[in-house]
């Protein structure tokens, strides 16, 4: 038979045993996993956990830290803090590990701007950490086809969430028109109720709660009554006692009454409790969009679902329709016309103008909203002269036209000689103490070349005292104040005549 095997290797008879240790771990790498509310089961955290674990243990990785972000969407990196503190603590903070592993491209993130997606991948090769999307594998060397399947595999993540948008959107209409809640949090004074199929209330549900069974549906209801106490009695004091939204406010916040979100009351908070249909019960859906997180934008009111009667009111339908009433005589007195009025009105009580005077008197809108309309106080009292305005507009552009050879008239400016761009701004004087000073705003659009003050005696038969070249490059953006000692911005932009316009015009 033969001498005896020489060593090991001729045991042709032994066998391996196959729970022999495997091989030690080559590289390092930190996993990722995400799982928004929306994702199937079948993206769950453990489950990416244990596909990503797998594929390390036979690649010969050794995963030193993971990372999860549970109920997060993936459309952009907000308030992902665990994909945040990887890459500004980890993958940039560290060089102990090789890899970034995550199950999937859609995991990493369906971000609608796909080179965002691939911003973050090269911010990780950056600083020597590879990501590896373990369903694909680990790419080979130069192998170019794994970047195109990389980046059609982001355009279908990105795409994904763009489809069920479109898909959910006639949905929640439906559900809308039906007379339920479509979602979000809860007005004030309302909370959401579930309803089983038949429409019969299940439960109250708290803020963060969600129906589990998917032919459930939820409604408003009464909520705290304190808060419905609250609505109640700020509809009753507009319309009955007839106070201001203003003085509203001032007694709920004295009387310790808390606004929505746990603040003190303001009078753009009590509108908007007035102006809301949903306390005489009617649902309202779709005033606003904001949709793959692109920033919030309000609808045309046609574009609004409203559904009338979907559940009990607070507030009886012939008190709501009379606040409505007395906000819509309001908003004409926030009319430009109707300001311009008032504060004409103020002028000549007291032949002078000051902010104070506006915030004591009852009829008047306040300074802030002078500055809404017109941008500042002063621009508002130059409007209230327009007539002297538009004299003085037609002597200048008159002077203007006898001595430049081609004057053009577009818009609110003048082109002359084809050259360059006059816009003629007149100021009357604004009574200032013992004092005036005239006010003036260079326009900065882009085609607008010089704004031309024209600061006048007054505003009956204005006779004009000079004029301020202003070039829209050398000068600031915003308005001013020319005191008669202003000397700097006199010597700087200030002119007897037209003299210099004239120059720049030949």
């Amino acid at each position: 038979m033969g001498g005896q095997p020489d060593g090991d290797e001729n045991r042709w008879w032994v066998r391996e045993d196959p729970r022999a240790e495997p091989a030690a771990p080559q590289f390092r790498a930190v996993a990722y996993y995400r799982h928004s509310a929306q994702d199937r089961q079948e993206n769950s955290v453990p489950i990416q956990q244990e596909q990503v674990q797998q594929w390390a243990s036979e690649n010969g990785v050794e995963i030193i830290y993971e990372f999860a972000d549970r109920g997060k969407s993936g459309l952009t990196a907000e308030g992902r803090d665990a994909f945040n503190d990887m890459m500004e603590n980890w993958v940039k903070g560290r060089d102990d590990f090789d890899f970034v592993l995550c199950l999937d491209v859609s995991r990493w993130g369906r971000f609608q701007d796909i080179d965002l997606s691939a911003t973050y991948s090269a911010d990780c090769k950056r600083h020597g950490k590879e990501v590896i999307y373990t369903t694909l594998g680990k790419p080979k060397p130069n192998d170019q086809l794994y970047q195109v399947y990389v980046q059609f595999e982001r355009f279908r993540a990105a795409q994904y969430s763009k489809e069920l948008s479109i898909k959910v959107f006639p949905g929640c209409i439906r559900i809308a028109k039906q007379g339920y809640w479509v979602g979000g949090k809860p007005p004030f004074a309302l909370q959401r109720l579930l309803l089983d199929e038949a429409r019969k209330p299940v439960q109250a549900l708290v803020p963060g709660q969600r129906k589990s069974i998917q032919n459930q549906r939820v409604t408003l209801a009464r909520g705290d009554e304190l808060q419905v106490a609250t609505v109640q009695r700020i509809f009753r004091e507009f319309t009955e006692t007839l106070r201001s939204m203003h003085e509203i406010a001032e007694v709920l916040n004295r009387d310790g009454i808390t606004s929505p979100g746990g603040s003190t009351w303001d009078r753009s908070k009590i509108r908007r409790i007035l102006l809301n249909e949903v306390y005489v019960g009617t649902l309202v859906y779709n005033k606003t969009t904001q949709k793959l997180k692109t920033p919030r934008r309000r609808n045309p009111e046609d574009k609004w679902i409203k559904t009338a009667g979907a559940f009990d009111p607070l507030v009886e339908r012939t008190i709501f329709d009379e606040a409505q009433r007395i906000l819509t005589q309001e908003a004409l007195k926030y009319t430009p016309e109707v300001m311009l009025q008032e504060l004409r009105r103020v002028l000549d009580e007291h032949e002078f103008l000051r902010p104070a005077l506006l915030r004591a008197d009852a009829a008047a809108p306040t300074p802030s909203t002078y500055v809404k309309h017109f941008a500042s106080l002063d621009a508002a009292y130059q409007q209230v002269f327009q007539l002297a305005m538009h004299q003085v507009r037609q002597d200048v552009e008159s002077q203007l036209r006898d001595g430049v050879q081609d004057v053009e008239s577009y818009d609110d400016f003048l082109v002359l000689n084809g050259r360059f761009t006059v816009l003629i701004q007149p100021s009357v004087p604004v009574p200032h103490g013992y004092s005036q000073y005239w006010y003036f705003r260079p326009d900065m659009r882009g085609v607008v070349d010089i704004t031309l003050g024209v600061p006048v005696s007054g505003p009956q038969g204005p006779q004009i005292l000079g004029y301020l070249a202003l070039p829209r490059l050398l000068v600031a953006d915003g308005g001013f104040r020319l005191f008669c000692s202003s000397e700097s911005r006199l010597n700087l932009y200030g002119h007897r005549g037209l003299d210099v316009i004239f120059e720049l015009a030949r």
